[in-house]
């Protein structure tokens, strides 16, 4: 469980540096986020550390990188608007603890039946949702720079953005992203002493980072139900959609590393780290998908990066403020920009008649709804759409073949499933007039899958029995059996014996 160090020196080295780097970009996130929940700085460096350290010790998936996130946050905000700091920390320990509750009862496994179609949709509105919250670096005031200074700005965007695509042709010892912020702000420094000022992350935090561990510190709430009910649905939405981020880089991450990652231990993890974050003043988080990308794509991909940029931040916060507050915004901005070039499914783009329209279409709407609502919200679009779609397919699947056996009766074999989306198909096949006095229905090729199922055939049975005429089933299978019998009290049908088929084994032949 506590697998932090890799024993190959090389993946070693690349896992240090790269959370060095992961924890440069980690800082004005944090910042941000904070702003955006309504709390000091602090707090939301605090969050980063915890969530990091935590994650990545009990986490589910080495090389992914958690902390404090605009998702969270968001979610968040309104709470501690209307009840306070200290009603934010509560609801974090309740979100930690729903999120355990889900990883010991497994539910973590279900982000696996997320479709692909969904994933990219995810993918696309998250890289435009990180592209976005860029923008506002070129803003001073709420208005947009001007003449040299918004020059400058795109000229160390860009010069950022070169150094992090060339430098790796020259070598691959050091990680380009590392090695841009450390230039640019050096270049940053110079043209400070010539007279011409980038905005840096002390500008961006309206101050100097700094501060020391965090402390334990019980949430000073009154212990009431009425407390209970006014944080509860914050724990429950910052829970859901912390686990869906997560979860979701998750797979991505699986994807790009062709391994293997645990859902249900990341989801325990996550809470951990949550709680933790309630009980130390913490303003919680996730993972997060954007410094995942940095750490993999600079060579972290054991526990040991997720631990070095937890560290290093702290460290940084508690004895290198000096330095954090020198690095001009422009590098962190570069960096992230190459983050959503990285991230984009530029491939979507040109799919065309290349994969189903339905599927471009749910790419679509699950990339809108992204990036103008939420993740939570788009992926639970997108799913419900994704069901409804196959729902559909499979209902027009279902057919019906009629015949006579040698007693006169009217036998009906149904092949394919039986459920909600294929009922209306099913009902349409028989022939109740004129059907004679027995009628079977043959479920060899067939399954009976849901209470809509059972309503068909019960709606199916009255409409015969209205005209003297007798229904049984056959060849139900043992869980089918099981779900009419479950039922029994909502259906009255005859379940005929099966005929016992023997068949030859080895010893018989």
């Amino acid at each position: 469980m506590f697998d932090l160090l890799d024993k190959n020196k090389h993946g070693l080295k690349d896992d240090v540096l790269s959370g060095i780097t992961v924890a440069l970009a980690l800082i004005p996130e944090a910042v941000a986020f904070a702003f955006v929940a309504g709390v000091s700085p602090i707090v939301g460096l605090h969050a980063a550390f915890m969530m990091g350290l935590a994650t990545s010790i009990f986490g589910g998936k080495p090389g992914m990188i958690s902390g404090a996130t605009a998702a969270i946050a968001v979610v968040l905000a309104d709470l501690v608007k209307s009840h306070g700091q200290e009603y934010l920390f509560a609801a974090v320990l309740l979100m930690g603890v729903i999120q355990i509750l889900a990883g010991v009862f497994k539910l973590g496994k279900f982000s696996r039946m997320i479709p692909h179609s969904v994933m990219l949709g995810f993918v696309n509105g998250l890289a435009i949702v990180i592209f976005r919250a860029q923008l506002g670096q070129f803003k001073a005031d709420g208005s947009w720079l001007q003449g040299p200074a918004m020059y400058i700005m795109i000229a160390f965007v860009l010069a950022t953005m070169a150094i992090i695509i060339l430098f790796p042709k020259l070598t691959k010892a050091v990680p380009s992203t590392l090695v841009a912020i450390i230039l640019v702000t050096l270049a940053s420094v110079y043209l400070g002493k010539q007279g011409v000022h980038l905005r840096t992350v002390s500008d961006f935090a309206r101050g100097d980072i700094s501060g020391g561990l965090p402390m334990f510190h019980l949430p000073r709430i009154p212990l009431t139900l009425e407390t209970l009910f006014i944080i509860l649905p914050y724990s429950l939405t910052a829970a859901l959609v912390g686990l869906i981020e997560s979860l979701l880089t998750l797979n991505l991450l699986d994807e790009l590393t062709d391994s293997r990652g645990r859902s249900n231990k990341e989801s325990i993890g996550q809470g951990i780290a949550n709680m933790i974050n309630g009980l130390f003043g913490g303003m919680g988080g996730c993972a997060m998908i954007g410094q995942s990308m940095i750490n993999i794509k600079s060579g972290g991909r054991t526990r040991v990066s997720g631990a070095v940029a937890a560290i290093t931040l702290m460290l940084l916060v508690m004895f290198g403020s000096t330095l954090i507050n020198i690095i001009p915004l422009a590098a962190l901005v570069g960096v992230m920009f190459m983050v959503v070039i990285g991230t984009f499914e530029w491939e979507t783009l040109r799919f065309g008649k290349q994969v189903p329209l339905k599927d471009l279409f749910i790419i679509i709407v699950v990339t809108v709804v992204t990036v103008w609502h939420d993740l939570a919200m788009a992926v639970v679009v997108g799913i419900i759409l994704q069901a409804l779609e196959f729902a559909w397919q499979k209902g027009k699947q279902i057919t019906v073949s009629a015949g006579v056996d040698e007693k006169g009766s009217r036998i009906y074999s149904i092949n394919g499933p039986l459920f909600f989306g294929s009922v209306a198909n099913f009902k349409e096949k028989f022939n109740y007039q004129e059907d004679p006095e027995d009628i079977i229905i043959d479920f060899m090729e067939s399954r009976v899958m849901d209470h809509s199922a059972i309503e068909a055939i019960n709606s199916i049975t009255e409409k015969y029995r209205d005209l003297g005429k007798t229904l049984h089933l056959r060849h139900l299978s043992a869980d089918c059996r099981q779900l009419l019998k479950n039922a029994e009290k909502l259906i009255e049908v005859n379940i005929s014996e099966d005929p016992d088929y023997h068949i030859a084994d080895n010893q018989l032949a």
